[in-house]
């Protein structure tokens, strides 16, 4: 299996992860090449199992580099994508409450925009997860890399599921958690 990563980090965190995640491929067996979207052309992309797409959340959203380079991404309808996302921890509000999962699906958008482009394209999401940044510059959460292994791990399983890369629908196909 060969994967194309492509990230978007700002501050280090994306490259962090990729990185990790590259490490724990290898040692599987995996060939990822990690590349920083400002170093590859979204229409000049190398022939891939898989294609791997990372951003920053900012308000919300993925980063308009990410967004930009998305809408210009040039692959068959029917290839396979996969996102991992690094995404601002949830914070209490003033009161100390902290946001509910209906409130946090409706402020960060950043995998469902970023789903919205793909799918367009007749792309093909096979799975997505984020890792929460704590602090605009980092660090990680704590635990970061047992999620990114848990990734792994479903990337890896979702490879030989027949049913994933005809398309299955989205809704059997569970968002990872390392919960």
């Amino acid at each position: 299996m060969k994967i194309e990563y492509l990230h978007a980090s700002k501050y280090g965190n994306g490259a962090m992860v990729a990185a990790e995640l590259e490490h724990q491929m290898a040692a599987k067996g995996v060939v990822v090449d990690v590349h920083h979207i400002r170093e590859v052309r979204p229409t000049e992309l190398a022939p891939a199992d898989l294609y791997l797409f990372s951003s920053p959340g900012r308000m919300g959203k993925p980063i308009r580099g990410m967004r930009r380079y998305l809408k210009r991404v040039q692959l068959p309808a029917g290839t396979r994508y996969a996102i991992l996302t690094t995404e601002a921890t949830p914070k209490p509000d003033r009161t100390g409450q902290m946001p509910t999962e209906e409130e946090l699906a409706r402020w960060q958008r950043v995998r469902p925009i970023m789903n919205q482009i793909l799918q367009g394209k007749g792309l093909v999401n096979v799975a997505e997860d984020k890792i929460q940044v704590t602090a605009l510059k980092g660090p990680l959460e704590h635990g970061w890399q047992q999620k990114v292994a848990s990734f792994v791990a479903h990337i890896l399983a979702t490879a030989e599921a027949p049913d994933v890369r005809a398309g299955a629908p989205e809704e059997t196909r569970p968002e990872v958690s390392a919960a």
